[in-house]
């Protein structure tokens, strides 16, 4: 994701559910000015605490700025959306025409699980769902990969016991109140895993991945549209 964000060398970039900021940080640092964007005040916090490195070119809200952005992200928030169409619409409003929008989803209804549950999804996607809805949205879709093969597919069934650990007990809590805490909470196992991804042991798994975007074997598809100039 970091990859294609840099290939497409934006000046500008908005991100919606930005999280802990750990992607704008990256970003950051190689010269783009950056907004983010998350409804969770704990995990605008955590943002916050790494915008201070970098000044005014890291901004951190709990809405959308009025303007536009050369590039725009929603990592693993579409998900999260009862209106989908209506998000992707509003998403799309923020890309400068010619400008791209860049996400992620979970990928395949039969993959549906705990810890779909636990971070507070309403829905996970096909490929050709996803773009037609970026279509919908009024978007010219450039790709959808399935990324994470073989990697994740071997971590995900472990992620899956420890949600459904987690999930006893938290029968009463909202939607809205999972996805508020998915972008800050991490289990030890995920944090330990999020180490791995930025360390020179993942790296095989990277570029093996590259070889299977175009397959359905993964567990997640990311998509880049552009909006027409």
């Amino acid at each position: 994701m970091l990859r294609v964000a840099r290939r497409l060398a934006p000046s500008r970039v908005l991100e919606v559910g930005c999280g802990a900021g750990d992607l704008l940080a990256h970003l950051a640092a190689r010269g783009c000015q950056v907004v983010g964007v998350d409804a969770s005040e704990s995990a605008r916090a955590e943002a916050r605490s790494r915008a201070a490195a970098f000044g005014p070119g890291y901004v951190v809200r709990a809405d959308l700025p009025d303007e536009t952005f050369d590039l725009v992200l929603a990592f693993e928030v579409l998900e999260h959306i009862e209106d989908e169409l209506g998000a992707l619409r509003g998403f799309a409003a923020h890309v400068r025409p010619g400008g791209h929008l860049l996400l992620s989803v979970p990928a395949h209804h039969r993959r549906w699980g705990p810890h779909d549950v636990w971070a507070g999804h309403v829905r996970r996607y096909e490929r050709d769902e996803l773009a037609a809805r970026l279509r919908e949205a009024g978007l010219a879709v450039e790709f959808v990969w399935s990324y994470g093969f073989p990697l994740a597919n071997w971590v995900e069934p472990l992620r899956e016991r420890v949600a459904a650990r987690r999930n006893p007990g938290e029968a009463e809590m909202s939607t809205a109140s999972r996805t508020a805490r998915s972008g800050v909470e991490r289990s030890r196992l995920e944090r330990l895993a999020g180490r791995l991804v930025e360390g020179p042991l993942i790296a095989p798994f990277c570029w093996l991945q590259l070889a299977f975007l175009e397959r359905d074997w993964g567990n997640g598809y990311l998509a880049l549209a552009r909006r027409s100039a």
